[in-house]
């Protein structure tokens, strides 16, 4: 029987000393964000006092602890570098109180203006009443904004598992000028982070992985987090992981949470069987897993490079075993070479710089943090603290980044916004077009 293992604190979290330009830009917003609480609560303590609980000492101490802990959350997010589980509260937290109050300041403004406007009309010196008196508050406004507030909130609440098996295909072209032309529309699925020990509904799953077979693509690409943590997470759903097949192959990487890095195994041996049971279910599956080291897609004598490196993480404390002078090591003569890395982190410091470019990288990792805005014009998630890259696509010179949201979900049972993904992208043999978009 399996001890159960619990999660070092000493290992959750490691300090950051950097200061980026971005932590820079919101420990800067934080004093707004204080002003903004100090706003609202103006005008929520003038509230009549039949709304007796508003004017109780607890509730201010609980307004102000709630407040200054959202703060602080704000303050750990940007400084650390802890585990991606133990950030997403913070953020979440941050997200929700932030939406709250952006609702209700409108009227609490328009409160205001209405006292401002009646205090000066009581100062005229034709006022047959001259003495000025405090101006209340109009309950309605006051009623008017918590409601506003309240709404998206209980929106949000109501969404959270309704979108945690609400997949999602999204389609994506892909220009590529040195493309051979044997290559010429070719269509690569990707799907990411399943974590498989969250997904409990079996036959939902099993919609999701026939909607991406539906598709028939002529290549899958799977960027890792097979499991939480434990290889045995993957029985369940190993029949339904198996119909997975493309003409050209599945390939995969591993991703953070496959190494089993995240928790205190009883000895070196467990940790080594747990991560061997990973790997083989990759080969069980027929996915060829890629570590460190590279593939070559062969079609008409014309061939591309499939790279894989192991999962490197710059923001969260992720294993760094990424390697992509091995991966790429008798590449370079490829017309082109798609990379699969898990963390999209790799891709600023290590792809980028790259003399020989990656052509594509496909990643996965953030899951927008379950949470946010996204639309083909638009899209926001309190993720974007964290990661410059974190979902959609990304282009800098001639080299590209996909980061897909992935198809399971982590900590938090519930999705709002950003919806499981399965990607489809179509290969273009062709310069992009002048006006295009990129994410």
């Amino acid at each position: 029987m399996r001890t159960t293992l619990t999660m070092s604190v000493t290992k959750a979290i490691c300090f950051s000393t950097t200061l980026n330009g971005q932590s820079l830009f919101w420990l800067l917003l934080i004093p707004l964000f204080y002003l903004m609480d100090v706003y609202v609560f103006s005008g929520i303590k003038w509230l009549p006092k039949k709304w007796q609980f508003i004017h109780k000492k607890w509730f201010y101490k609980t307004y102000w602890a709630v407040s200054i802990m959202v703060i602080m959350g704000m303050v750990f997010v940007i400084y650390t570098k802890a585990l991606f589980g133990f950030r997403m509260p913070f953020l979440a937290a941050f997200f929700f109180s932030l939406t709250l109050k952006i609702c209700a300041l409108p009227f609490i403004l328009i409160d205001d203006l209405r006292r401002y406007f009646i205090h000066n009309q009581n100062k005229k010196p034709n006022n047959q009443n001259p003495e000025i008196q405090s101006i209340p508050r109009s309950e309605f406004l006051m009623k008017a904004g918590l409601l506003a507030g309240s709404v998206p909130l209980a929106a949000i609440g109501l969404t959270m598992k309704s979108g945690l098996y609400d997949y999602q295909v999204i389609r994506q072209t892909l220009y590529l000028p040195n493309l051979p032309k044997a290559f010429d529309g070719m269509r690569i699925a990707q799907i990411s982070d399943l974590h498989a020990g969250s997904l409990k509904n079996k036959l939902a799953v099993s919609g999701g992985i026939n909607l991406l077979i539906h598709e028939k693509a002529d290549v899958i690409f799977f960027t890792g987090d097979l499991v939480n943590v434990y290889f045995e997470e993957i029985a369940p759903l190993f029949n339904i992981l198996k119909k997975i097949k493309a003409p050209l192959g599945v390939y995969s990487c591993l991703g953070n949470h496959d190494y089993g890095d995240y928790v205190d195994w009883p000895n070196d041996q467990a940790k080594r069987k747990n991560f061997n049971g990973i790997i083989n279910a990759h080969q069980q599956l027929g996915w060829d897993l890629i570590r460190n080291s590279h593939r070559r897609l062969k079609v008409n004598n014309e061939e591309i490079g499939i790279l894989g490196v192991e999962n490197w993480g710059e923001i969260s404390r992720g294993p760094q075993y990424g390697r992509i002078d091995l991966a790429s090591k008798n590449t370079e003569e490829l017309p082109v070479r798609f990379l699969l890395s898990h963390d999209p982190s790799y891709w600023r410091p290590h792809i980028l710089p790259n003399q020989t470019p990656i052509d594509v990288t496909f990643s996965g990792h953030t899951h927008g943090m379950q949470l946010g805005i996204r639309t083909p014009d638009f899209q926001f998630s309190p993720v974007e603290f964290m990661y410059k890259e974190w979902a959609g696509h990304y282009q800098e010179g001639k080299q590209q980044l996909y980061v897909n949201v992935g198809l399971g979900f982590l900590s938090v049972a519930g999705r709002v916004g950003i919806l499981p993904e399965i990607t489809i992208f179509e290969l273009k043999a062709a310069l992009p077009p002048v006006n295009i978009k990129n994410t």
